[in-house]
């Protein structure tokens, strides 16, 4: 194990099985960061979404996907040469993996691939403790999907983050007002498998506990761009609210803590969560 990851390690309270495989997952992501980096993807990208939060903004929950806009709308855009970039950048820290393109058989307005590992090998990787080995099952993999989106909605900021491990390197990421209003947007229309994206609303707490605003211009262009709106519309803070409160009276919370309890270092922090809890978190919210 290089001393980079021994470093990057450190930061990480490892007592389980669990504790190692998010810290493995999160490490690979920061490599695949400084991978994207050094290909120069952050001239015609930004980094948004959970991840970013996580990784930059310090929200407290693990999250598993990458996910990332183009700076303007480009539909000749190809990732498979930063695909290339990021599995040669993980492998040079001494972890086995690949980097495939996903194919896609519809037109779409992302791109995606995946970062693939064998669990076992890459935990050997990171000297996990025997006795902890062998709870992992010989055939789990780890998969980490990133997703580019070449179309995106417009109206938003971006700005340099820097990370220092495993080396000091800068990623351009939305400012946090958009990656709010963009998650805003996922509260209020995603459709995940007739599931309840508890994450989604994790991070809403999150960012009003913070006294983060959201930037109504931005989530009006998202809104607009999935139909949620029409374009002679405007989308102002009542309006929202008025949204928000609709959604919460049809959101079962306790399928939603399902969801997020994997992600979290203390399920204590989802015992409130109530429609009245949410009706609250609601009154508190603000925008610009």
């Amino acid at each position: 194990m290089t001393e980079a990851i021994l470093s990057m390690l450190k930061k990480y309270n490892l007592q389980n099985n669990d504790d190692y495989e998010h810290a493995l997952k999160e490490i690979l992501q920061e490599i695949a960061l400084l991978g994207l980096w050094r290909s120069k993807f952050f001239e015609k990208a930004a980094f948004y979404g959970g991840s970013s939060l996580r990784i930059l903004y310090g929200l407290d929950r693990f999250s598993e996907d990458l996910d990332f806009s183009l700076l303007s709308r480009d539909p000749r855009f190809n990732l498979s040469k930063y695909c290339n970039a990021v599995e040669e950048e993980i492998k040079s820290f001494g972890f086995t993996v690949t980097v495939e393109r996903k194919v896609k058989t519809k037109l779409s307005t992302t791109q995606s691939a995946f970062i693939k590992a064998d669990t076992l090998e890459n935990m050997l990787t990171i000297n996990v403790p025997d006795l902890l080995l062998k709870r992992f099952h010989k055939t789990s993999k780890l998969k980490i999907k990133f997703e580019v989106d070449i179309e995106p909605p417009l109206g938003f900021e971006t700005e340099a983050k820097f990370l220092l491990q495993p080396i000091p390197f800068s990623v351009n990421t939305f400012k946090i007002e958009d990656i709010f209003a963009g998650k805003l947007h996922c509260v209020l229309y995603r459709q995940w498998q007739n599931r309840v994206k508890g994450r989604d609303w994790y991070d809403f707490v999150w960012f009003v506990g913070k006294n983060i605003p959201a930037r109504l211009s931005h989530l009006e262009y998202r809104c607009k761009q999935s139909g949620h709106l029409m374009q002679h519309d405007h989308l102002d803070e009542k309006t929202l609210k008025n949204l928000l409160l609709k959604k919460i009276e049809l959101t079962d919370f306790e399928n939603a803590k399902l969801d997020v309890r994997y992600f979290l270092k203390d399920p204590d922090s989802i015992q409130v969560w109530s429609k009245d809890f949410f009706i609250d978190v609601v009154s508190k919210l603000k925008t610009q």
